[in-house]
């Protein structure tokens, strides 16, 4: 059994039908779900088109250096979906998943849906890492006036009252939307902690060019020093458009958008922000110009001729002299918060135990721990630094399979 027809369950499926065990995949809507239900307008894949693939299934469009919308990537998956045949079975809600035992040898899970029950072997969890945006518990501290929004409920601009908003995180979904809402004629203010910076091409290459060249992507989860860590680092700050256009911290400056601290705390209607901005830029500064140098080292020893670009070095992150450390939010300035500060798997529907103290499943390169035949896809660093891209599908979810089909012979 596979919860979730998304791109990583669906990989999944295609190595189960390979080897030749019979299987479904449950979908709570359609297929490709949450790129179709839960995506604002204008969002675009930070990778590019030319990476945009599935096992046996590469993208075959005219514009390979371009992004896809979500509406495109959906299409892509759904596509995915037909030409493998895969057995899949929408609008169909999993409601729980436990251990059971028949008393012959043969354990495995009950999954419980809206449609009825299903005895499984195995089961492989693929329902996503992102189906709950997580929001401080301050959020309710904020003054009635100011209206509050995760990226689940924007759509664009439009859809928002006038007057400023205060965008709260500087991950790829934080910086895209200051962006956008700052060219809206909205006055913007970002609030950000840590955060991955990156230039979107490097050498006259697209980054992701060089992170999928160099190796750096292929990184296996036992060769991570800090794996915790790693999994936990928000996405970089990048863009998808037409001119590959680098949207940093001093991109969204020159666009008018105030940058702050990260957000600690409200009290008495203030919002009150971290003093040290600067410290996390230059952190990032830091880390951007470390893997820029691991790219030049790659270039030098295998590059191909035809990169003739030479090494690139960046301004640093021009913060301001003086970031303020707090903002009246029943003064009017501002009328919106965006939370784009990240999400996390939604595992109500998984009565196994098998889940940390912070709600974390807890695995091994996808293997569940504690729970024989229970497997995940589709999560951060799974097994590689780019599992969770829809690239990164295709390895993790053929190495997985290959567990569960020695598990079902006996073999684990």
């Amino acid at each position: 059994m596979v919860v979730g027809a998304g791109h990583a369950g669906l990989a999944v499926s295609r190595f189960l039908g390979g080897a030749g065990i019979d299987h479904l995949v449950l979908e709570r809507g359609e297929v490709g779900n949450s790129w179709r239900r839960e995506r604002w307008d204008s969002l675009r894949l930070l990778t590019p088109n030319w990476l945009t693939r599935l096992p046996d299934h590469p993208y075959q469009g005219p514009d390979p250096d371009g992004y896809l919308t979500a509406r495109e990537v959906a299409d892509f998956i759904g596509g995915f979906a037909a030409a493998s045949r895969a057995p899949v079975r929408t609008g169909t809600e999993v409601t729980s998943v436990r251990a059971v035992a028949d008393g012959r040898g043969r354990d495995g899970y009950l999954v419980r849906t809206d449609q009825g029950e299903i005895r499984a072997r195995s089961v492989v969890i693929a329902s996503g890492a992102c189906n709950v945006p997580v929001v401080p518990g301050f959020k309710d501290a904020l003054p009635d006036s100011v209206r509050q929004l995760t990226p689940f409920d924007y759509t664009g601009p439009a859809a928002l009252p006038e007057g400023g908003v205060l965008v709260v995180g500087g991950s790829a979904t934080g910086v895209q939307l200051a962006a956008e809402l700052r060219r809206s004629g909205r006055p913007v203010v970002l609030s950000t902690g840590e955060h991955v910076r990156l230039p979107r091409t490097y050498r006259g290459r697209d980054v992701l060019w060089w992170m999928q060249s160099s190796g750096v992507w292929d990184q296996r989860h036992d060769e991570v020093d800090d794996l915790e860590r790693a999994r936990a680092l928000p996405s970089p700050q990048l863009v998808g458009t037409p001119e590959r256009s680098t949207l940093d911290l001093n991109a969204l400056i020159e666009l008018g958008v105030e940058p702050v601290g990260r957000w600690a705390a409200v009290r008495d209607g203030r919002a009150l922000f971290s003093g040290g901005l600067r410290n996390v830029c230059s952190l990032a500064d830091l880390k951007m110009e470390r893997l820029l140098d691991t790219f030049d080292e790659w270039a030098r020893k295998y590059a191909d001729d035809d990169l003739t670009d030479e090494p690139q070095r960046f301004a640093p992150t021009r913060v301001p002299a003086s970031a303020r450390l707090q903002l009246d939010l029943r003064g009017g300035e501002i009328q919106t918060v965006v939370w784009a500060t990240g999400f996390r798997p939604d595992y109500r529907w998984l009565d196994v135990p098998v889940l940390d103290a912070k709600g974390r499943l807890r695995h091994v390169g996808g293997v569940v721990s504690d729970s024989p035949g229970l497997y995940a896809v589709g999560l951060p660093v799974l097994r590689r630094r780019k599992s969770t891209f829809i690239h990164g599908a295709e390895d993790d979810a053929r190495e997985v399979v290959e567990h569960l089909a020695g598990y079902l012979a006996g073999r684990h």
